[in-house]
């Protein structure tokens, strides 16, 4: 399968910043439902964020997802990879 992975940012009530990607299929373009899935994310998180918008979320490469990841783009519509900061 092929991925898009969308390199984000966003400032934590910390002073902190979280850096993580985003990963979805390469077809999808619609930037809210991109949006959408980061702060499903975010929102799973115990601490406070900044909002997040296409200034924080910016496409980065394609790539070829590894069949794990792959499987759970199937099932729930994307992947997240934490980066920095994200616990």
């Amino acid at each position: 399968m092929k991925i898009s992975v969308w390199d984000t940012y966003v400032p934590r009530e910390d002073g902190k910043t979280m850096h993580f990607d985003i990963l979805v299929p390469s077809t999808m373009e619609e930037m809210e439902s991109i949006l959408g899935y980061g702060r499903e994310y975010l929102s799973s998180k115990p601490f406070q964020t900044a909002e997040l918008s296409s200034k924080e979320c910016n496409f980065c490469h394609l790539e070829q997802a590894p069949e794990a990841i792959a499987d759970i783009i199937h099932k729930k519509g994307y992947y997240i990879i934490e980066m920095e900061n994200c616990e």
